[in-house]
């Protein structure tokens, strides 16, 4: 596998962002409709956005893996604190460092924007995401309800 490198979301990686995006989707037995691709790339990579936030992972210049990540502000906090919403990247190259560098792109971004806190969830049996979560990060006791 070629080095892997970082870099901010661009307008001509649409087609490659939205297979990594569907491939999320897929992992979690989930879709959206094509309003849902659109919008949300087009809220990714605009500058009046700068909440909402994707970087990909790239192997040589083919991209492998993506992550969501926002900030907002937060009630507990004098500064915004960043959620971490979709980390993916494609099967066959999982445990080769990928989701580690893409997990230090948003701890990178969010420590320039002086967002010291980075949070995010993910399901019970997403067992091999979470051996690199437990080395990356502290598990809290929290559980998620949702309307």
């Amino acid at each position: 596998m070629s080095k892997i490198t970082t870099r901010p979301l661009e307008a001509e990686d649409k087609p490659a962002w939205r297979d990594l995006w569907r491939g999320y989707l897929d992992y979690y037995e989930t879709t959206v409709s094509d309003e849902v691709y659109d919008f949300t790339f087009a809220r990714l990579i605009d500058p009046k956005r700068p909440s909402m936030n994707a970087f990909l992972a790239v192997s040589g210049e083919q991209p492998c893996g993506l992550v969501h990540y926002i900030f907002h502000e937060h009630c507990w906090k004098l500064e915004e604190v960043c959620y971490l919403q979709d980390l993916y990247v494609n099967p066959g190259i999982r445990g080769g460092g990928v989701g580690r560098a893409l997990i230090e792109a948003v701890y990178d971004a969010a420590d320039r924007k002086g967002t010291p806190s980075v949070y995010w969830m993910t399901q019970e049996f997403n067992y091999r995401g979470r051996m690199l979560y437990d080395q990356v990060a502290s598990r809290t006791p929290f559980i998620k309800y949702q309307r």
